[in-house]
This record gives C-alpha cells, sequence and structure tokens, in this order.
C-alpha cells in the first residue's frame, strides 16, 4: 500500500494516509495512520498537528467523505515526508 496526500479546496489543509508500522504493537493489525496538518505557505513544508490510527474500512470512509467534500489528490507535499 503506498501514501496518499489530500488537500482541501482552500489549499491550507492536508491528510496523508499511510500503512501504520505495527512492529511496536503486534496486536494492530491491518491499519491507517492519519497525520493531519495545515499549510502556510505553497512553498514551505506543511505543520502536522496530530495523526491517529484507523482501521483499514474507518479510513476508507473517511477518504470517501474528504473526496466527495471536494478535497483533491496531490503529490505536492510528498518529498517532505
Amino acid at each position: 500500500m503506498e501514501k496518499f496526500t489530500l488537500i482541501n479546496k482552500a489549499r491550507s489543509r492536508i491528510k496523508v494516509f499511510e500503512p501504520f508500522d505495527s512492529s511496536r504493537n503486534p496486536s494492530i493489525i491491518n491499519a491507517i495512520l492519519i497525520s493531519y496538518g495545515c499549510v502556510f505557505k505553497r512553498s514551505s513544508k506543511p505543520v502536522m498537528k496530530g495523526s491517529k490510527v484507523e482501521s483499514i474500512e474507518e479510513a476508507r470512509k473517511e477518504y470517501k467523505k474528504l473526496l466527495e467534500e471536494g478535497w483533491k489528490k496531490t503529490y505536492r507535499f510528498n518529498s517532505f515526508f
């Protein structure tokens, strides 16, 4: 599975969906780490505010909901992560 980055319509907030490394906690299987942050300038690194771990099903629901709200997939910030 690869990393996906979504950005909102105003280009001020991002969410990064990536596979969760469960080597620290083997009881968590098939989970996604969702990090969220703010973008102050297009050319600068986004400020990440937090993250959460969700099941794959819950992460898919959130991803779909964000796309319906108008968020778009972007590759602009992948070099920062």
